[in-house]
């Protein structure tokens, strides 16, 4: 039988994990804010944060399954998928998001299987489906 993790041991993990999501929270509200201009790595989070980019990754690893860049990039998704929702061209979102356009439409593409546009096309036929609907 596995020797149990101690609970301080647990706790810190998900500590550290907290602390990651706030601060790619805050970091983004950076960006969105054009306070900043460059989007961090992994490892200037983890400068913030005191530990060494590999702890962070490890610990986030190992506490959710996940690594660290996951979390940072679903997060960059949902504040694209927001713009595009909201009309905003495709190349003012890359460029707020620190992308080149055709960096942009692979990264998200690669997360969401369709491109930027093909994603706002299916957003705005389904609104208006559900317009019909009413």
């Amino acid at each position: 039988m596995p020797t149990p993790i101690p609970k301080k041991i647990f706790s810190r993990r998900h500590e550290i994990f907290a602390d990651f999501l706030k601060e790619v929270d805050k970091h983004l509200d950076d960006i969105m804010h054009e306070r900043v201009t460059e989007m961090f790595e992994i490892r200037d989070i983890a400068g913030i944060l005191h530990i060494h980019p590999t702890h962070l990754t490890n610990t986030i690893k190992q506490t959710t399954g996940k690594s660290p860049c996951f979390y940072f990039e679903e997060k960059i998704m949902l504040l694209a998928k927001e713009m595009l929702q909201q009309n905003v061209s495709i190349k003012q979102i890359a460029f707020k998001l620190t992308f080149d356009p055709s960096n942009f439409t692979k990264f998200f593409k690669r997360f969401e299987g369709v491109t930027p546009k093909e994603y706002r096309e299916k957003i705005l036929s389904d609104s208006e489906l559900i317009e019909l609907e009413n």
